[in-house]
């Protein structure tokens, strides 16, 4: 059977990447998608494992090839999802996390309509604001610009299948963990994966 498909979204500030990052040491059955950026790296970022990083016109002659199965415009910044690695994860039975925005979301879920979408909230506005000034790795202009994206982002949580508040860190940890768990204990799924020994015991 195929992979499961799981996208998650949040605002800049929610805390999606350490949750990403839990879950991935958590759950050794899921493979995280690298994205490709045109944005430079931040500090401590490796190219191949945080993202693909290349040049504005590498990104766009990829895209005219047809390579990229969703791609979206962040802060300036393009973002994209490769569609040969997505489809040749999931028919080797590989479940795939997606950390996409909003934007990618929909056009990956208009391609793939089982995929199953996870949106990240924060306690409040406040604690964003909190949490965006302490990362300390942006100045306050783009902070105000993340912010203004915050809440158009925030707007699109009614086209997710589950949304997670991320206030006690541990907790929201466990919730994602439960989301992944419960997707591969649908019957759908287990009958497909157990097929073998449900027909030996009917």
């Amino acid at each position: 059977m195929s992979g499961h498909l799981f996208i998650i979204c949040a605002p800049s500030g929610a805390g999606k990447t350490s949750l990403v990052a839990e879950l991935l040491k958590i759950d050794r059955g899921i493979r995280l998608s690298v994205s490709y950026t045109t944005r430079a790296p931040r500090n401590g970022e490796v190219n191949g494992r945080d993202y693909h990083f290349v040049t504005p016109e590498d990104f766009k002659a990829r895209q005219a090839a047809g390579e990229f199965l969703e791609s979206a415009l962040v802060h300036g910044n393009y973002y994209s999802t490769s569609r040969a690695w997505i489809a040749g994860q999931r028919a080797a039975g590989s479940d795939i996390l997606l950390e996409i925005d909003w934007q990618g979301a929909a056009q990956v879920r208009r391609l793939i309509p089982e995929a199953i979408g996870i949106f990240v909230l924060p306690p409040s506005i406040e604690a964003l604001v909190s949490r965006l000034n302490t990362r300390a790795t942006d100045a306050p202009e783009v902070i105000s610009g993340r912010l203004d994206a915050a809440r158009e982002e925030i707007s699109h949580v009614r086209d997710f299948d589950y949304v997670i508040i991320n206030d006690q860190f541990g907790v929201a940890v466990q919730d994602l963990v439960a989301i992944v768990r419960a997707q591969r204990l649908r019957r759908d799924a287990q009958t497909a994966r157990h097929s073998g020994l449900i027909n030996r015991m009917t």
